[in-house]
């Protein structure tokens, strides 16, 4: 048993691996992986004799490798319907069980040129990526926090970058917000009808409060990070650019991060 274990050990290692480099691969990338494996178990399946339409290895394996070819087209973006629907009908091909050899090989081959040119894609990003770890906001225990912090990932990793900034402007709103609160000094952020002031002003009652040592840092990057939220939110001819967040993304981490402290959230 013990020897048999140690056998298993480099496949499972092997398919760890594959699982890890998959996630790395864009939807393109790993469609054409999926159609490639197709080929190699109808081959496999023709040279044991084996029917792809019956209950048996491979044909379970080819079933399920067209199920992940199937989830995996619908995260490509869509160049048109009529590309989409050409592109249907060569996955259908490529992992048919009754396509003939030479058939199968033709879609894809085609498949495979379609992938690398019309429909080539980036990498899937993970949730991570972006401008602010979502890994960090977990640790905040306010689902309300993650959930913007993924929409500005999203728009910033999709090239959004306007509605990127409006969302960094209202991530910091908040921990601002947070932050007063739980200090005690909710209504130093208040105006006379009891409503929470603009960022331009909540900065300006953050910056001057005693309460909180705000790094050097903070203090200088405050007023470039409500600049870039309300030229994107307000500025009629601004439009954000990847290098304008870029520049900021470290900036806006030490801040947001600081605030957070001082909402006692991390």
């Amino acid at each position: 048993m013990a020897k048999a274990a140690r056998r298993r050990s480099p496949t499972q290692t092997g398919e760890r691996q594959e699982a890890g480099a998959a996630e790395t691969l864009s939807a393109s990338e790993q469609l054409v992986n999926l159609s490639r494996a197709a080929l190699d178990v109808t081959k496999k399946a023709k040279r044991n004799s084996k029917g792809l339409n019956s209950d048996n290895f491979y044909a379970n394996k080819l079933a399920t490798l067209r199920a992940d070819a199937t989830n995996t087209l619908s995260t490509l973006v869509q160049p048109s319907p009529g590309d989409t629907s050409a592109l249907a009908e060569l996955v259908e091909l490529v992992f048919s069980a009754t396509a003939t050899p030479q058939t199968r090989l033709k879609a894809f081959q085609d498949l495979s040129h379609n992938l690398r040119t019309i429909w080539r894609s980036n990498p899937v990003p993970t949730e991570d990526q972006g401008l602010f770890p979502l890994s960090v906001l977990t640790q905040a225990n306010r689902g309300y926090l993650v959930t913007i912090g993924r929409q500005m990932n999203g728009c910033f990793t999709s090239g959004w970058y306007d509605g990127a900034a409006v969302m960094m402007r209202r991530l910091l709103e908040i921990a601002l917000i947070e932050a007063f609160e739980a200090q005690g000094l909710s209504e130093k952020a208040k105006d006379k009808n009891g409503n929470y002031l603009h960022l331009t002003d909540l900065i300006s009652v953050a910056l001057g409060e005693k309460a909180w040592a705000l790094s050097r840092n903070s203090r200088k990057s405050l007023p470039a990070l409500r600049d870039i939220g309300h030229r994107s939110a307000h500025g009629r001819y601004f439009i954000a650019r990847k290098e304008d967040l870029e520049t900021l993304r470290s900036d806006f981490r030490v801040v947001l991060e600081e605030f957070l402290h001082h909402a006692r959230l991390l």
